[in-house]
């Protein structure tokens, strides 16, 4: 019966970590999922989460199903966060917001969204982008094409060359967007080149779709949002996708968020409805705990700023990562630059390692990154970075 169906190789980061658990080495380093582990190699349970969550485990509680747009104090909270509680968007109820299943449900939900009300919109991704980006709108009905963004011989953004692509769109033309800590990349534009492109698309009238992993991972909470609060300034239609998988180290919790951005409140009330009924053909309501988790750190003053401060830790950390790398290849390799280490954000690299290299990396040293060259610095800490750094020189010699 099912012989015409589709062999599926699996995702090519997924599979990889199977492999990686497979691997009897001792010495293995893991820098292929996008995930932040500490100083010791471990997923961390937040204080400010953890908290949270003693609070409310001290009194059981029914677990009935939220409304199909989630939480009330979680949207809140989400817009809150991304423009800022006294953003006249949000004043004027101008935004429309969900809560999803991660940012990979919100980037769902959008992409059916626009589909159904821009059918022969097109949609654009950066060159590279994360791979789900593309399965997500091609899934929703999406052609799916590639700007330009990564310049491999600057190690920088092809700025010019990706506003004359844009420049070349029609009307209503969907661009997937990272406002922070690009992945793969960690290649982020400026906020005069965020200014620049936002003038391109409010001039063509085309769709921005932001999707935002890892705020407060590039420079702080509200620098990393400066293209989208910029774009709500500008009355541009927006979509943002948000999650807090790694910025509350709640992977498993899928705690994500949609917010579309319309000119007026109604608009934003008959958007706000097709979202509720675009999640309901689907899985009907989101999860309960970690909204619950999220809506209590973001709202209550102390735990805010207690998480506030732990994200701007792991921050530093990542970047203490990123210089000691550098540091170590500098050494050993004096007459190559690696300041792009250094200058790119958030919690990946792209590494300018070959396809050959990065397999001899695996299989000579145990050390796994993505086929594209794109480590997860995140992985690196005190007791593996000098070991990463001796094989990259390893390969790069």
């Amino acid at each position: 019966m099912y012989q015409h169906v589709e062999f599926y190789p699996g995702d090519p980061i997924l599979s990889l970590v199977e492999v990686y658990n497979n691997d009897a080495r001792p010495g293995k380093v893991n820098l292929s999922i996008g995930i932040y582990f500490d100083d010791e190699g471990k997923m961390p349970v937040l204080q400010s989460v953890r908290q949270a969550e003693v609070k409310r485990a001290a009194k059981p509680r029914t677990s009935p199903y939220l409304p199909m747009e989630g939480l009330a104090a979680y949207r809140e909270a989400v817009q809150h966060l991304l423009f800022g509680k006294d953003h006249a968007a949000v004043k004027e109820k101008r935004i429309a917001t969900i809560q999803t299943l991660g940012g990979s449900g919100a980037l769902k939900i959008g992409a059916d969204f626009i589909h159904r009300w821009f059918p022969e919109a097109k949609a654009y991704v950066s060159g590279p982008t994360w791979e789900n980006h593309k399965s997500i709108f091609e899934g929703a009905g999406f052609e799916v094409g590639t700007y330009p963004y990564y310049d491999p011989a600057t190690i920088g953004v092809k700025f010019d060359e990706m506003v004359a692509f844009f420049e070349t769109l029609p009307p209503n033309s969907v661009l997937i967007l990272h406002p922070c800590c690009q992945n793969p990349t960690g290649v982020d534009m400026t906020e005069a080149q965020w200014d620049k492109v936002l003038d391109v698309i409010q001039a063509r009238g085309l769709i921005a779709f932001m999707d935002i992993a890892y705020q407060g991972f590039g420079e702080d909470l509200d620098s990393d949002a400066y293209a989208i609060r910029k774009a709500a300034d500008m009355s541009l239609p927006l979509f943002v996708s948000n999650s807090f998988s790694k910025n509350l180290s709640l992977y498993g919790e899928r705690v994500g968020g949609l917010s579309v951005v319309c000119p007026t409140q109604e608009e934003a009330e008959l958007v706000f409805g097709q979202l509720k009924f675009t999640v309901r053909r689907i899985y009907s309501s989101p999860a309960t705990h970690g909204a619950y988790i999220a809506a209590d750190v973001m709202n209550t003053p102390e735990w805010f700023a207690l998480w506030q401060s732990e994200v701007y830790g792991m921050r530093d950390r990542i970047r203490a990562m990123r210089q000691r790398l550098y540091e170590v290849l500098s050494a050993k390799i004096p007459d190559k630059d690696f300041s792009y280490f250094i200058k790119q954000r958030g919690m990946f690299s792209y590494t300018g390692l070959t396809e050959a290299q990065v397999t001899r990396l695996r299989e000579e040293f145990g050390v796994y990154l993505l086929a594209s060259g794109r480590m997860c610095v995140a992985g690196l800490n005190p007791s593996n970075v000098e070991y990463v750094a001796d094989a990259f020189a390893g390969v790069l010699k």
